[in-house]
């Protein structure tokens, strides 16, 4: 995934039609459509073909099983036609090289959490984050995930990142600021709820796009 708008929209809704609403008005602007477990488990699989007829898909499945099972939830949500995957690192490195591997054969990315944007965060997976990047080069991921709420931390971990692509939730409705999160070290802001939930999710997009060009 290169970076264009460098804008990715977290559509975090149930309902079928409003998902493929909102992905035909954005899905120009955006560099991917990022989906979760609370759409696929209302809608299947079966929505992820719908949703990249207008942008690249980014299955948000924090995968973290064992490798075996890792690699079986990557081949269906790759053969669906997700062009991403996203999985835990703290379940081990054998665990990511699973979904790496399949991600090569499909020729798709993986994208690995070292840190989440939620306050809990600080409680538990905050302490291993400098571990969980290591996790992510040892085995090849195309990059990580990493708070745009706490841009000290994301300039840390980017610096131990090397060459990276970062991708960072919790821009919006969980306080991050866009610009602030790109001079950080992100590569791509992930936006939800202040562009769903917006009265116009297009125009939001076109302003938020506009503070990443400044």
């Amino acid at each position: 995934m290169v970076p264009d708008s460098r804008l990715i929209i977290a559509l975090d809704v149930t309902d079928r039609e409003e998902a493929l609403q909102i992905s035909r008005k954005i899905g120009g602007l955006v560099d991917a459509i990022k989906v979760n477990y609370p759409l696929i488990l209302s809608c299947g699989l079966g929505i992820v073909p719908e949703i990249k007829k207008y942008a690249n898909v980014i299955a948000d499945f924090k995968v973290a099983d064992i490798p075996n099972t890792n690699r079986l939830i990557c081949e269906e949500t790759f053969k669906a036609g997700a062009d991403a995957i996203i999985c835990q690192g703290f379940v081990g490195n054998d665990s990511v090289k699973a979904c790496v591997d399949v991600a090569a054969q499909f020729g798709k990315e993986v994208y690995v959490v070292t840190e989440m944007s939620h306050p809990g965060a600080i409680d538990f997976i905050q302490k291993h984050a400098m571990d969980l990047v290591d996790v992510a080069i040892k085995n090849g991921a195309s990059g990580i995930i990493a708070p745009a709420t706490r841009p000290e931390r994301l300039s840390e971990i980017k610096r131990r990142s090397k060459d990276l692509k970062i991708l960072s939730p919790g821009v919006g409705a969980q306080g991050g600021d866009a610009r602030t999160t790109l001079d950080a070290g992100a590569d791509f802001i992930i936006v939800g709820r202040s562009i769903y939930n917006a009265k116009d999710p297009y125009q939001a997009a076109i302003d938020l796009i506009g503070q990443l060009r400044r």
